[in-house]
């Protein structure tokens, strides 16, 4: 058995090669899966869970098949699709955790992130996303029609990806000592987060111990998957 880990698929109806492949990958390898992890960003954008759209439907039916065929299936939420609620899980029978969750991977305390917290340079950002996780504002939002939520992310959408051409690398990217500070707060040594995009592994001491950060890898052209093996390996594979 294995443990998969997947972030940052941006599944929108415009990208119908990324969903054939999510779709194929939830029908194939990660059925026969111990559990499988989607650390946030799953959509390009959730508007709501009254999205009545033949690729919102879609997508929550696989996911439901193949939870009630016994695979565990956990969410994260990230900077996309953070207004996944109830009748999304329940819809589904995903399983959401809180935004920081350890887990025993194989014997290893492992924390899960999103990962965008980490990334306390980019300041524009974390005041942005303390206004939209105001619950009142949530409310707000979600008071509003299917086509105005949708206009207004689409201006939203459109604004990130101006942020995101003039911010320098090193604003969109963690940092390290917030990463240090996170581990150190819950007494762990392995790290798997997503956001970034920059697939890697990286190793550095903590409390003169050895520490792994595991970034997730996007979806954006092809599929990626994070595989922990039950001997305490991994390895990042690609789908096609």
């Amino acid at each position: 058995m294995t443990t998969l880990f997947i972030s940052d698929l941006h599944l929108d109806e415009n990208t119908p090669h990324i969903t054939s492949i999510f779709l194929e990958f939830l029908k194939n390898q990660a059925l026969y899966a111990e559990a499988l992890y989607i650390l946030g960003d799953f959509f390009e954008f959730w508007v709501g869970d009254d999205d009545p759209s033949a690729f919102a439907t879609t997508i929550k039916q696989a996911l439901y098949e193949v939870t009630q065929q016994g695979l565990p299936i956990y969410f994260l939420h990230g900077n996309r699709d953070f207004l996944l609620k109830k009748h999304f899980f329940r819809a589904t029978g995903c399983k959401l955790l809180p935004e920081e969750t350890i887990i025993n991977l194989y014997g290893i305390p492992t924390l899960l992130m999103h990962g965008d917290t980490l990334c306390i340079e980019d300041l524009a950002y974390m005041k942005a996303r303390k206004y939209v996780r105001n619950p009142l504002v949530q409310m707000l939002f979600l008071l509003k029609s299917l086509k105005k939520r949708q206009a207004i992310v689409a201006g939203y959408r459109n604004a990130s990806k101006a942020h995101t051409q003039m911010a320098s690398d090193t604003i969109m990217d963690v940092t390290q000592s917030e990463v240090e500070r996170i581990m150190l707060k819950h007494n762990i040594q392995h790290l798997i987060h997503g956001h970034t995009h920059r697939q890697a592994e990286h190793h550095f001491k903590l409390k003169h111990l050895p520490a792994t950060r595991t970034v997730l890898g996007a979806w954006h052209e092809k599929g990626n998957v994070l595989v922990c093996h039950p001997n305490g390996s991994q390895e990042f594979v690609d789908l096609y």
